[in-house]
């Protein structure tokens, strides 16, 4: 099996606790990763590559995603999360025009302080280990594109439902944490759910119970999306049968009419089936970076 599964995790499950219970579903020593970690306290779309497409993960990790996260305002905790203890109350005098008029400072590029809560590695130990020992270490700021906030709904006692289209590298509870900050009042992530990942969507995304459900009936592999369902924002190469014994043996390809910037991803296709993703080179020539074609 080789594909990739759309599935919805459910809160309380960590990304690799999914990864292993896909795995079981799945014949011995199939690979399996996920494309993209969701925190435990976070729910809804996390693709999951099987076989093969674990090779493309590269190829998808940096797609735009998006969110729909539950500020609370007047509370700052230590995960900037519900999970965390409450460090700061503030009382809250802001309105929802307030918040509206702050959320425009949050988007473009903007940069953040990773919280001491997370999985970054600091002289080789990964900061939420130090954040239980209660040590705390100074973080640098980085760099990371939030490409919209929006403010979809008040829910009263100072809560508010926002939705954040995001690249890579953005932690939404600190921009919840942040967006507080900008108010005056302070303010953490009350609940997070993620609802688009490149291509994959939560509409379409399957659940544990549903994916255990077509696993008993021998039927998972009915939910796979294909190899080249989340890269079609890559430009694509068509091989005619001339180039059959090139792609089978994975050499360099030589071909006409068909530019591509050096060492930008091209989905190649042998006679219409998807075989790989290859990159051009200084000599013209067409390498394959994942090989993924197979004789029928």
């Amino acid at each position: 099996m080789d594909g990739f599964l759309n599935v919805n995790k459910p809160l309380g499950r960590t990304s690799s606790d999914v990864v292993v219970f896909v795995r079981r579903q799945l014949p011995k020593g199939t690979r399996v990763g996920h494309g993209g970690t969701l925190d435990p306290e976070a729910s809804g779309v996390l693709p999951v590559c099987v076989g093969a497409a674990a090779r493309l993960f590269d190829y998808i990790i940096d797609k735009q995603k998006t969110y729909v996260a539950t500020l609370q305002l007047g509370q700052e905790t230590d995960t900037q999360d519900a999970t965390g203890q409450v460090v700061r109350e503030c009382p809250v005098s802001v309105t929802e025009e307030d918040v509206r008029r702050v959320l425009g400072n949050f988007t473009g590029v903007i940069r953040q302080v990773p919280p001491m809560y997370s999985a970054i590695k600091k002289d080789g130990k990964r900061l939420y280990q130090l954040a239980r020992k209660g040590e705390s270490v100074e973080i640098p700021a980085r760099e990371c594109r939030v490409d919209g906030v929006q403010l979809l709904q008040s829910l009263g006692e100072n809560r508010y439902l926002l939705r954040i289209d995001c690249g890579k590298g953005v932690y939404i509870r600190t921009l919840c944490h942040d967006i507080g900050q900008a108010l005056g009042c302070g303010g953490h992530m009350a609940t997070l759910e993620r609802t688009a990942a490149g291509a994959f969507q939560l509409e379409d995304a399957h659940s544990l119970p549903e994916i255990d459900a077509l696993a008993q009936e021998g039927n998972l592999e009915s939910a796979l999306l294909p190899m080249d369902y989340p890269i079609g924002h890559l430009p694509r190469l068509d091989l005619g049968p001339e180039q059959r014994h090139a792609v089978r043996n994975g050499n360099p390809l030589r071909v006409q009419n068909f530019d591509a910037p050096l060492g930008a991803p091209v989905r190649a296709y042998l006679e219409g089936k998807f075989c790989g993703i290859v990159e051009r080179d200084e000599t013209g020539l067409f390498r394959f970076k994942a090989m993924l074609y197979k004789d029928e």
